[in-house]
Order: C-alpha cells, then structure tokens, then sequence
C-alpha cells in the first residue's frame, strides 16, 4: 500500500511539475530553489550518514567518497551525453540533442530515481521516505524539464503530455527492481554513496542553475537555504527523538 502511494504521489509531482510549466513558467524558481536546498540536504544529512554506517566495518570513509564521485560522475555523463540542453529559455539548435537521446535520458534518470527510492526502504522506512520526498521535488522539476525540452524544440503540447507520462511512469520499474534484488547492507551503503553523488549532482548543477536562470537570485538563494534548512531539521529530530 505504501509503495501505491508513492508511485501515485511521484506521478502526480512528475505531472504537475510539466503542467506548471505549461501554465506557470515564470513562477517555479522559488520552488526549483527549495527543491535544490532539499536534494541538496538530504544528501549530506540523510543518505552520506546511512552509507558510512553501513559501510564503516567493511571499507574506509575515503572508499565512501570514491563512490559518490562516481556518483557525480555518472549523473554528469547522463545529462552531457544523452540529456537535451535543460535551459528553461533557451532553444536548442544542436541536433546531437535530439527527440529519442531526451526521452531515452529521462527514461535512465527516472529508473534511478525509482531505484534509490526501492533501496532507501530496503534500509529503513524513514530512510525510504526521506530519498522518496526528495525524488518527488526532482520528479517536479524533470516533469518541467521533459515538457520544455518537446515545447522549445518545436513540439506540441500533445507530444509534451506523452512524454510527460512516460517520465511519470518510468521510477516504477525502478522500485520493483530494487525489490526484486537481494543485497547485501554492506552493497546498500555502497548504492547510497553513489546516490549522494547523483543527488550532489542533481541539486548543484541542475537545479540550483535553473533556478536562478532568468530570475533574482537572492530570492532563489534563501529558498535553496531554506530547503537545507528543513531537511537538516527533519532529520535531526528524526534521529534525537
């Protein structure tokens, strides 16, 4: 029942954040700015911490860091190689970014979105719900992205709505996946470290960007503190409680 809820509730953000987009354009940077602070939070807060402790009897913390490079990096290849150019005012002349490379990147992110979340509940219930609601704020932003990516590049409203539910859908086959498979703690840590590196990512080279792209960057720069506010605040209390 809780996974339903979770898929209604990724699908619903994907949803809203490509019909905001749609309707809305010139009032989401505060949101892509709360978002990135979140993302941003609960990667240091809620994932690096759980990777160490589940990690620290088999390897070191400089193994840890090694993995959330490769983190980094892998999210960085995604979205330079296969992922269109994201810029909310800006068109695209280049034709290596290309309709099928697009949707092909948003498919990739979106299992791995749903693939952390599978893996943060395999941990704990709290862990699964924390990695879920950050998904959920990124789920806003791709939905933002997957409809400005058909739109600037020409396309209609009906395409941007058909890729927009396959954004939507993708995180699914991603949890059932991580289900489907035994791992070890000692692996989870490892997956988890690799996640702060893709969430690291998401937050400083995607969001924070797109958020200030166009708009006042004091306003989106408190929002982005705010956002590591509150993660900061719900996991300390989540822990010392």
């Amino acid at each position: 029942m809780i996974f339903f809820l979770i898929i209604f509730l990724i699908i619903l953000s994907t949803t809203l954040g490509g019909l905001f987009a749609i309707k809305f354009k010139d009032k989401l940077h505060l949101i892509l700015g709360f978002g990135a602070g979140a993302i941003f939070g609960v990667a240091l807060f809620d994932l690096l911490p759980e990777s160490i402790e589940l990690t620290k009897n088999i390897y070191n913390i400089s193994i840890t860091a090694l993995f959330i490079a490769i983190g980094f990096s892998i999210y960085m290849l995604l979205d330079r190689f296969l992922s269109s150019h994201k810029h909310c005012d800006e068109i695209c002349n280049n034709d290596y970014h290309n309709d099928k490379l697009g949707v092909l990147s948003i498919i990739l992110h979106s299992f791995l979105d749903g693939f952390g979340i599978g893996i943060a509940f395999k941990i704990s219930p709290a862990v699964g719900w924390v990695v879920a609601t950050a998904i959920m704020i990124h789920s806003f932003s791709d939905g933002i992205n997957t409809v400005n990516m058909i739109t600037k590049n020409k396309g209609d409203r009906k395409s941007a709505i058909k890729w927009l539910i396959i954004d939507a859908l993708s995180p699914i086959i991603g949890i059932i996946t991580a289900f489907l498979l035994f791992i070890p703690d000692y692996i989870l840590g490892s997956i988890l470290s690799i996640f702060v590196g893709l969430f690291l990512y998401l937050s400083t080279s995607s969001l924070i960007p797109e958020s200030h792209h166009r708009h006042p960057k004091i306003w989106t720069t408190i929002s982005t503190i705010i956002g590591i506010l509150v993660i900061f605040l719900i996991t300390y209390f989540s822990v010392n409680i």
